[in-house]
C-alpha cells in the first residue's frame, strides 16, 4: 500500500513539473503583441461622453476663470444633464494653423499675417502642438504635429502667395489632422480672406464636418478696406463667421496692424482660459440625429452677468464626438 501511494505521489509530481515547463516554454516562445508608438494606431474605447469647451467672458469681454462646476448647467435636447467631468486647467491644445497663401493674400496681407501669428505662438501654451497647413489651389500639410513654434514661422517665410484658394479643402485636412492630435483640447486657426474658388468640397459639406467635430475654430479675416463692401468679401466673411460660431469659436476682422496683433494674442489667451466639461446624455441613442446643446451659467454672488460660448450641438453617431 505504501509503495502504491508513493508511486502515485511521484506520478503527480512529475506531471506538475512537466506542465510547468510546458507553460514556461510557451511563454518564452510567444511573440508579444507590440504596442504602437503612434497614438493614432492605439485602441480607442468607445464612449457616449460628450465634451464641451467653454469660454466665459464678462460684459467687457474679459475672460473669467476660477468658476466651479456648480456655476454651469448643461441641457441636451432640452433635458438637464449631470456634469461628470470638469476642468479649468491651463491645458495644452492641438492646434491646426490654416494659412492662406493664395494670390489674394499677396502684397502686405501675408507679411502682416505672419507677424501676427508670431504674437499668437509667443502667447500660447509652451506644450501646444501645431499642424501647419498652407493652401492656395490645393491644401498642403507643411508641418505635422510639432511643438516648435519657431519652426512653423520659419516654414511660412519660404512660401510665396500665388494661384487660387482651396479653403474648404484646407478645413477638411485641418480637422482630419487635429483630431489625431495628442491633446484632448483641439482648435483651428484660419488665416484667410475667406474666398474659396478651387475646392473639391462645398460649403455644406464643410459645415457638416465642423458640426460633427469637437474642434473650436477661430478665423482671422485678412481683408483690404474694399473687400468688406464687395460680394466676394461678404461671402468670405459669412463663411468664416459660420464656421467659427458653429464650433464655439469666433471670427475677427482687424482693420489695422495693431488690432491684428492684439486679436492673435487674444485668441491665444482664450485657449488658455477655457473650461472643459463632459457629460453622458441620459437618453443617448446613436441614431445620427442632431442634438442641440445649451449651456447656462449662474455667476457667483458679486460677479456681473456672464456670457458663455460653446459649440451648438453634435450628431449622435457612435463615438463621433469624443475619441
Amino acid at each position: 500500500m505504501q509503495t502504491l501511494r508513493f508511486s502515485l505521489e511521484r506520478l503527480f509530481a512529475n506531471l506538475f513539473i512537466a506542465l510547468a515547463l510546458s507553460v514556461t516554454a510557451l511563454a518564452q516562445n510567444a511573440t508579444p503583441t507590440p504596442v504602437p508608438d503612434d497614438p493614432d494606431e492605439r485602441i480607442r474605447v468607445k464612449t457616449d461622453l460628450v465634451s464641451l469647451t467653454l469660454t466665459v467672458t464678462d460684459p467687457y469681454g474679459r475672460y473669467v476663470s476660477g468658476l466651479n462646476k456648480s456655476a454651469f448647467t448643461i441641457f441636451d435636447n432640452n433635458q438637464e444633464q449631470e456634469i461628470t467631468y470638469f476642468s479649468d486647467a491651463d491645458a495644452p491644445v492641438s492646434i491646426g494653423i490654416l494659412f492662406d497663401v493664395s494670390g489674394s493674400m499677396s502684397g502686405e496681407k501675408i507679411g502682416k499675417a505672419r507677424k501676427a501669428l508670431e504674437r499668437f505662438i509667443g502667447t500660447s501654451h509652451p506644450s501646444d502642438e501645431y499642424f501647419l497647413i498652407a493652401f492656395n489651389n490645393r491644401a498642403q500639410l507643411l508641418m505635422d504635429r510639432t511643438r516648435d513654434g519657431d519652426a512653423v514661422l520659419r516654414k511660412l517665410t519660404l512660401v510665396k502667395p500665388k494661384e487660387n484658394t482651396a479653403l474648404y479643402d484646407a478645413v477638411y485636412l485641418g480637422v482630419e489632422r487635429v483630431t489625431r492630435g495628442t491633446h484632448q483640447k483641439r482648435a483651428m486657426l484660419i488665416i484667410s480672406d475667406g474666398q474659396d474658388n478651387a475646392s473639391r468640397y462645398n460649403f455644406g459639406e464643410v459645415r457638416r464636418l465642423m458640426k460633427e467635430s469637437d474642434v473650436v475654430t477661430y478665423a482671422v479675416g485678412i481683408m483690404d478696406r474694399g473687400d468688406s463692401g464687395n460680394a466676394l468679401g461678404l461671402q468670405g466673411q459669412a463663411f468664416l463667421d459660420e464656421l467659427s460660431s458653429v464650433t464655439g469659436g469666433k471670427s475677427f476682422y482687424p482693420q489695422t496692424d495693431i488690432e491684428m496683433d492684439e486679436i492673435f494674442e487674444r485668441i491665444a489667451l482664450e485657449l488658455r482660459n477655457q473650461y472643459s466639461i463632459g457629460y453622458i446624455p441620459k437618453d443617448f441613442q446613436p441614431d445620427g440625429k442632431w442634438r442641440k446643446v445649451k449651456v447656462k451659467i449662474k455667476p457667483p454672488r458679486g460677479l456681473p452677468r456672464l456670457t458663455v460660448r460653446s459649440r451648438e450641438g453634435y450628431y449622435a453617431s457612435p463615438n463621433s464626438n469624443l475619441r
